[in-house]
């Protein structure tokens, strides 16, 4: 997490003033740790927050400018007028705040004054690790916070946040990411049925094993298009089952004792697979979840090595880097379970890996990967941590 007290002095270098009235805030990013590609099909997910994520410090101004700027872009300041906030390619980043101060306004907040606001983010960009639904949350966070909302609903915040990337950004995400942003619990894992919202928080007590986050680095450039196709072709499974299951609405609410007795039903051998992973991933979850309120993270692994064959095998959207990943982390002694992690074609892995291999682990997996794709891979050694939450240093 970024210093507090350094972050401040930036704040004053950048924004000027005093240091009367600065507040902080933090908002985590994310990884799935198994559900993939379940959330459109009226499944379970199962993501955490991390500990490591967007830092905002915010203080008020004596007019109506929402002044932003960010450690991870170095540049001058830019100023918007609060009331008069729009979309604009140009401002990049600077989006995702913009777009929740104008959709808490929507909402009926009424801003008393503008802010000048500094974000730090820990959160690789392109990682997969959800940045954007990390500055959304805090910017809807730590400006209720400053206009005296309280109780903050971080379960409606998570909610105005995919509004924003959805109606404002322009980007068709799930609930997923802003869900574990906006309510993830410190040693806790989050099963969410994304339809609903019904959710539940479920201790991972991993002891001696952590998390560790593996980046491919490698650029992904198939996900929208195959995204969409897989989108289709679960509705098309849906519709050959209705033939035996009248009024089935989505993959997710068969059990897989119900598919494999139905699954002749559809003709397409490559839809078939696909609906195939989607039930199975859902199951997956289940035990998933089951393993670990009995601590059993060696089963726990385990799954996670069958959600990661899946998603190579029957929904075809891992790739040759995040293979070698995955196969490069099964190598170490001390890897209970690896996968990739998000939409696929790209992004990251996640491993369970006891710490006293993690060294061996990001040596001997980097040299590997290396060789084997002429990409250098980063490693992130993660905690599960708090969701969206007022900070102090």
């Amino acid at each position: 997490m970024a210093d507090f007290q350094q972050l401040k002095e930036e704040f004053l270098r950048l924004f000027g003033g005093p240091e009367e009235g600065i507040q902080g805030f933090h908002a985590p990013g994310r990884v799935n740790l198994i559900g993939e590609h379940t959330d459109y099909n009226g499944g379970y997910v199962f993501p955490a927050a991390l500990t490591f994520g967007t830092a905002m410090l915010a203080r008020p101004r004596g007019d109506r400018s929402l002044g932003l700027a960010s450690t991870n872009f170095p540049g001058s300041v830019k100023h918007f007028s609060i009331d008069e906030l729009v979309y604009d390619e140009a401002d990049d980043w600077m989006n995702y705040p913009k777009g929740m101060a104008a959709f808490l306004q929507q909402e009926g907040l009424s801003f008393s004054r503008g802010y000048d606001v500094l974000f730090s983010g820990a959160i690789p960009n392109g990682a997969g690790l959800s940045s954007s639904a990390s500055i959304e949350v805090v910017t809807g966070f730590g400006l209720m916070a400053m206009e005296g909302v309280d109780p903050i609903d971080t379960v409606k915040l998570a909610l105005l946040a995919q509004k924003v990337e959805n109606k404002f950004v322009g980007v068709n995400c799930g609930i997923m990411d802003q869900f574990a942003v906006a309510n993830g619990k410190k040693d806790h894992a989050i099963l969410l049925m994304c339809d609903t919202l019904e959710y539940d928080l479920v201790p991972f007590n991993s002891g001696a094993y952590k998390l560790v986050i593996s980046n491919t680095n490698k650029r992904r450039g198939l996900v929208d298009s195959e995204y969409n196709t897989r989108r289709s072709q679960c509705e098309q499974a849906v519709q050959a089952l209705q033939s035996r299951i009248p009024g089935l609405k989505l993959l997710g609410e068969l059990s897989l004792e119900q598919f494999e007795a139905n699954e002749d039903a559809i003709v397409d051998a490559e839809v078939r697979k696909r609906a195939r992973h989607v039930v199975e991933e859902i199951d997956r979850v289940k035990r998933a979840v089951a393993a670990l309120r009995e601590d059993d993270l060696i089963g726990f692994g385990a799954l996670m090595n069958g959600s990661h064959e899946s998603l190579r095998d029957l929904y075809e959207v891992s790739c040759k880097e995040l293979d070698v990943l995955v196969e490069e982390a099964r190598a170490i002694d001390g890897t209970l379970g690896s996968r990739m992690t998000g939409a696929g074609f790209g992004g990251c892995t996640v491993s369970l890996v006891h710490e006293d291999a993690i060294e061996k682990f990001k040596a001997q997996v980097g040299k590997n990967y290396t060789e084997r794709t002429g990409l250098a891979a980063a490693f992130y050694v993660a905690d599960i941590g708090d969701g969206v939450k007022a900070w102090r240093s």
